[in-house]
């Protein structure tokens, strides 16, 4: 109706007075600006509609590619967790068992396969079962006894409700790995506890060794503060790292809510 009226004022060049009586009406008129108002006002609404959609398309292309980010940042903090010199001390064990025919060689052998086939692959995956978890914790532990013979004592206790549980890879070996890179042996023995408790809703994982703080500098390393950063990406307002130094024993708490 808008386009018949204002077609007619322009077909008769504005001349008012040869206008049909019909254009001539205040209320088509009226009807004709309302009209035009309401279509000028819908193509604004679909324009920022469409601008709207495609700033929610760009904030979400850039929500995945911060959630990309993070977790190759995740991954390059596992792999610089990862201590060669456990890897080398391993294999030179390997090497001085498979001289001397022991029988335990090709049982080290599996655990190190084992414990490597975990740290190369599995770590690719957000989650793992948690007694994965503790399979390869028990793999790294046993094959530490066996390089440091009778100079090791380790304790390790667990009190699991559900061990189908899921966690991160990789997620406690850093903490055990670096008891034995930082403990000390008091007395000529270094001595080792190690508490994991789950229940329903949260985790809870301790390391303890012997420590001489003089012997040892931890603020220098980059494995805990890698430790820390890795906790705050993964559970972010979900978890409580406590870590101390007292009478020779160098303590870490870690609790999660799951």
């Amino acid at each position: 109706m808008a386009i018949v009226a204002f077609g007619f004022v322009f077909f008769f060049n504005l001349e008012y007075q040869q206008m049909p009586m019909l254009t001539k009406s205040p209320s088509i008129i009226l009807v004709s600006v309302l009209l035009i108002i309401v279509l000028a006002s819908g193509f604004k609404i679909l324009k920022h509609s469409y601008l709207s959609s495609e700033e929610k398309k760009a904030l979400k292309n850039k929500f995945l590619l911060t959630q990309l980010q993070l977790k190759e940042q995740e991954l390059r903090f596992l792999k610089m967790q990862i201590q060669p010199h456990f890897l080398f001390n391993t294999l030179n064990t390997i090497y001085g068992l498979a001289i001397q025919k022991k029988e335990n060689a090709p049982e080290m052998i599996l655990k190190l396969s084992n414990l490597l086939d975990y740290i190369l692959y599995q770590v690719e995956k957000p989650k793992v079962f948690l007694e994965h978890e503790i399979l390869h914790l028990e793999d790294y532990i046993a094959l530490e006894k066996m390089r440091f013979h009778d100079t090791l004592q380790v304790n390790f206790t667990k009190i699991i409700e559900n061990d189908k549980i899921q966690i991160s890879p990789m997620l406690l070996i850093p903490f055990v790995e670096n008891s034995f890179k930082h403990g000390v042996l008091m007395d000529d023995l270094l001595k080792i506890r190690i508490n994991l408790q789950v229940t329903i809703t949260k985790l809870f994982f301790t390391v303890e060794n012997s420590f001489n703080k003089e012997k040892t500098n931890l603020q220098g390393g980059i494995g805990l503060k890698n430790i820390k950063k890795r906790l705050q990406m993964l559970y972010p307002q979900k978890h409580h790292l406590e870590i101390t130094e007292k009478e020779n024993i160098f303590k870490i708490q870690l609790e999660i809510l799951l």
